[in-house]
């Protein structure tokens, strides 16, 4: 039998759950939450929504225990919670949780990790 679509259904997932803290990712998944643009400049100027660029930047919530390999061994995710990482402009699956908007992404779409 060959299942249709649920129209929306890529647009992002909204769950009722309270916190987003109760989210486990499954295998390599990483759950990041994309870090907000300034919207004030450093002379305190405050700029329009339509001005501020979505920044490319997420900081890691949780991570899944890893993958299997051929062999069926466990791969680790490359990221901890915590972390910085470089996340692609399109991708991952959106989640809503009340006001919040939070990614998962598999291990392997992430860009980068960032350190500093």
């Amino acid at each position: 039998m060959l299942m249709g679509r649920t129209p929306g259904l890529m647009a992002g997932f909204s769950l009722a759950v309270k916190s987003i803290k109760s989210l486990a990712p499954l295998l390599d998944r990483v759950l990041v939450q994309r870090i907000k643009a300034e919207a004030k400049t450093a002379g305190g100027i405050f700029l329009p929504e339509s001005a501020v660029k979505e920044l490319n930047e997420a900081k890691v919530l949780a991570v899944g225990p890893g993958g299997l390999d051929k062999e069926g061994k466990r791969v680790q995710v490359s990221v901890q919670p915590g972390d910085k990482v470089l996340i692609p402009q399109y991708g991952g699956s959106p989640i809503k949780v009340g006001d919040e908007e939070y990614s998962l992404f598999r291990d392997h779409e992430l860009l980068a990790k960032i350190n500093e």
